[in-house]
């Protein structure tokens, strides 16, 4: 890769992993489904100026129920309710196993050797840290609703199997159409329209300033440098870049908010960034580097 694509790929991580500090900070200002909806108002204005993907309406509207919808709601409601960002950001991660077993079950795709291990280590990982809830801010329900979004991650991620090739910021700018009614729906039904009318008549810089990075920086530039990073090489190049988001998320937790990781959690984490490592980094045979499979 050249320098700058690498500082492109940096940036985006860094960007998204920075997303879940964010997040934390934006649902101090709004309830966790109307900060949720907000995300991807702005986000499909875009639309109108940018072709459609060359997919179905059926597996459009079913993507965007999927990857936004259900995703977020379930992480924003989890970060809610008790799983502090850090954490979130690499229990978010196992989304790439559930991927693998839905796989599996629905496609046929029979795991190899390396995705079978990789699994067994971050399903191990993902067991020390569900032994924590309960302490330092992680609840039962805050660890099963992001475990839930990861599911939905992963659900999106069969979806988009067998579809056509396409530019990833016009799939988000459309995708980000679905969205916003569905949860507001669920935010008037469930938060109820006094919070809403609290959140909306209150803003802050705070707020405002969350939203405008979700939108802006985690949603536009993010996807739209990754877009430009998968469009330009191998997705077994770009791929694993993606496992430095976790990291930026513990760091910028750390740094951002004092988040402290005792010894189970740390070893959970690093177990289960172990295991991504192991599925997403290519892999060697006879000396020559091989890209891992997509």
């Amino acid at each position: 890769m050249k320098p700058k694509d690498i500082l492109l790929a940096l940036l985006v991580v860094a960007l998204w992993g920075g997303n879940f500090v964010v997040i934390r900070v934006g649902l101090d200002s709004f309830p966790p489904l109307l900060l949720a909806a907000l995300r991807f108002v702005p986000v499909a204005l875009l639309a109108p100026f940018l072709p459609r993907p060359d997919m179905s309406w059926t597996r459009l509207v079913s993507l965007g129920l999927a990857w936004f919808v259900a995703q977020f709601s379930l992480l924003f409601l989890g970060m809610a309710v008790g799983m502090p960002p850090g954490l979130a950001s690499v229990v978010l991660q196992f989304q790439a196993f559930i991927t693998i077993a839905v796989a599996a079950l629905v496609l046929g795709e029979k795991p190899g050797m390396r995705q079978a291990a990789g699994s067994l280590v971050a399903l191990a990982g993902l067991g020390l840290i569900g032994m924590t809830a309960g302490a330092g801010g992680v609840t039962l329900a805050g660890f099963l609703l992001i475990l839930g979004a990861a599911m939905f991650w992963s659900v999106g991620n069969i979806l988009m199997r067998g579809a056509k090739k396409v530019d990833m910021l016009g799939l988000i700018a459309w995708l980000s159409l679905i969205p916003p009614l569905p949860l507001l729906g669920l935010s008037w039904a469930f938060e109820g329209q006094e919070r809403i009318a609290q959140a909306l008549t209150h803003l802050n810089f705070s707020g405002v300033g969350a939203v405008l990075y979700l939108t802006v920086f985690a949603t536009i530039i993010g996807y739209g440098g990754w877009g430009k990073l998968l469009n330009t090489y191998p997705a077994g190049t770009v791929a694993p870049f993606s496992l430095l988001i976790p990291v930026f998320g513990a760091v910028c937790a750390k740094l951002a908010m004092g988040e402290t990781f005792g010894p189970r959690r740390m070893a959970g984490m690093a177990l289960i960034l172990a295991g991504l490592a192991v599925v997403a980094l290519p892999g060697f045979k006879k000396g020559a580097p091989k890209p891992a499979k997509q």
